[in-house]
């Protein structure tokens, strides 16, 4: 079913944001008034998931939602006509090419930023830059060449005395550098239950191989 303009800008600024946005920041900071009609399209498509709050609702994006929005941006946003129109359809068009380009994802773009509390504690900074240097470690023992693909399940067993929160930390800081690159599994039932376990979660999705080294 093709989207209109308005339930294709919620869902951008909802990837965007990469968290839940209220219905009445949508319409305040963002000037999209999402009808009753056009939440239920989103809805009922399980593009976006809408929930209570207080006298208003939030809204965010599914993984049917970012995989839309892939498609919709490889094939052409609808947008309003005029010039904003224009320049949102270009800019989607190249973040299309950028991503076929790189092997990237919607999510790898739009990845919320880490909690500025945890970023400034300096021993909290000094340790995740340790565990950075053992997986970049136990990286290279595992991949056949610079840049192969190594899974997750295969790095946290190497790893496994490091504790699953300090792990995901790393992976997550690892997975912004310019050398790292993380993406899922493409046949979702060659997963193991073991792999489902070890994956890592960035924007609603779920990122089963690891490569460091790619330029």
């Amino acid at each position: 079913m093709k989207l209109s303009a308005v339930e294709t800008a919620a869902m951008i600024v909802l990837m965007v944001e990469g968290d839940e946005v209220l219905n009445s920041d949508l319409a305040k900071q963002h000037g999209i008034k999402l009808t009753p009609k056009h939440r239920a399209n989103l809805n009922e498509l399980k593009l976006v998931e809408t929930r209570p709050h207080g006298r208003t609702m939030t809204h965010v994006l599914t993984d049917r939602g970012w995989a839309r929005l892939a498609d919709e941006f490889r094939e052409g946003v609808a947008a309003s006509p005029g010039a904003t129109g224009g320049a949102l359809r270009s800019l989607a068009s190249g973040v299309a090419r950028f991503m076929e380009r790189t092997d990237h994802r919607l999510g790898d773009l739009f990845e919320p930023e880490r909690p500025v509390e945890a970023a400034e504690r300096p021993e909290a900074t000094e340790a995740l830059g340790g565990v950075e240097s053992r997986v970049r470690g136990a990286y290279t023992e595992l991949a056949r060449e610079p840049g192969g693909w190594v899974s997750l399940t295969d790095l946290r067993r190497r790893l496994s005395e490091v504790p699953r929160d300090v792990m995901d930390d790393a992976l997550r800081s690892l997975n912004r550098q310019p050398d790292v690159v993380m993406v899922p599994e493409d046949n979702q039932k060659a997963l193991r239950a073991e792999d489902r376990e070890a994956a890592l979660v960035i924007s609603d999705q779920h990122k089963h191989y690891l490569a460091i080294g790619v330029r």
